[in-house]
């Protein structure tokens, strides 16, 4: 199963392995307190596509296509991501206020469509 979730929410055990998918670390919180099993900045987007996107829900359709060429190449990360899923709960966390607009959502749809 994989669940999204704000980083910055508390840390539950329903959580299991907590993926951290964001480029940048968040902002105002230690990495004691984040409580991440693994960050895997490879799977965020790109710079150039964070900056393009904004948060924007106008861009969203077209950032989940840009998203979704950005993560061709990246199948051994995704599987690894799927498998886990496959054996417990896997929880992306993301740092955006935006909670239906973000790379974690986008992110989570692509693997479970794949």
């Amino acid at each position: 199963m994989i669940r999204i979730k704000r980083i910055y929410e508390e840390p539950s055990e329903d959580d299991g392995l907590r993926v951290l998918v964001d480029r940048l670390w968040p902002r105002g919180i230690s990495k004691e307190r984040a409580l991440i099993d693994r960050w895997e900045k490879d799977l965020a987007p790109t710079t150039e596509l964070r900056r393009w996107f904004g948060h924007d829900p106008a861009k969203w359709e077209e950032f989940l296509q840009r998203y979704r060429a950005e993560l061709e190449g990246r199948e051994e990360l995704l599987t690894r991501l799927q498998h886990e899923a496959n054996d417990g709960t896997v929880t992306l966390l993301y740092a955006a206020k935006d909670e239906e607009h973000n790379n974690a959502v986008a992110l989570k749809r692509y693997i479970e469509e794949g």
